[in-house]
């Protein structure tokens, strides 16, 4: 990828100047914050992102607090006890959101929390500790463990819970393409080949410019 400075002219030239990058830009959470966060924070904020797909986000986000008060808090432990019959009975509160696929993913998610709280002490370890140079292998962790979290929901996940991580939005794959990192049809969908190549230039810019990813 081509040095980091010509990209942050274009972005001062862009914005106006230094504060107003700063402005936009977003700062991720610590190690010890990720680890303050518990474990059905983490459960609800997954299901909020699975919920809002598809969605206008406020709308979903108005309808919040019945959901928390149907899943028990997020509790992983309580949510795995929800058996087939209540959360059919959930299919006809019409304070949620009454998709069965999205319903039945809470609590599949449940019982994925509980096994990497299990291995790791909490699901805030698990993010914690993993290195953020190896974030696309974070993403397919998440694909494989979880429901209804692959493709770019996993990153966004990350991304309203604090840990840092890139996306792969439509601006940053053709900047991607326009530094050389990504060849081919810039539509594409990156393969592993080139996911690795991207996590090679994000971990390099973040390296020369010491800021997240």
């Amino acid at each position: 990828m081509s040095p980091f400075a010509p990209i942050r002219a274009r972005a001062l030239a862009r914005t106006g100047g230094e504060a107003a990058i700063e402005a936009v830009l977003v700062a991720p959470s610590t190690a010890a914050e990720l680890r303050a966060r518990s474990d059905d924070r983490y459960l609800s904020q997954m299901s909020l992102h699975i919920f809002r797909a598809g969605l206008r986000h406020e709308m979903v986000d108005q309808r919040w607090p019945a959901f928390e008060e149907a899943f028990v808090g997020f509790d992983p432990r309580r949510v795995v006890r929800l058996d087939d019959e209540a959360l059919e009975r959930l299919m006809s509160d019409a304070r949620l959101i009454r998709h069965w696929g999205k319903i039945k993913s809470v609590r599949a998610n449940a019982a994925a929390v509980l096994e990497v709280a299990q291995a790791h002490g909490s699901f805030g370890n698990y993010l914690a500790g993993w290195p953020d140079t190896a974030t696309v292998e974070l993403w397919a962790d998440l694909a494989r463990r979880f429901s209804q979290m692959g493709g770019q929901s996993g990153p966004y996940f990350l991304r309203m819970v604090g840990k840092d991580t890139f996306l792969l939005t439509a601006n940053v794959l053709q900047g991607l393409h326009a530094a050389g990192v990504l060849s081919g049809p810039p539509s594409a969908k990156p393969n592993r080949k080139a996911l690795a190549a991207i996590q090679s230039a994000f971990n390099a810019g973040a390296e020369e410019t010491r800021r997240p990813l």
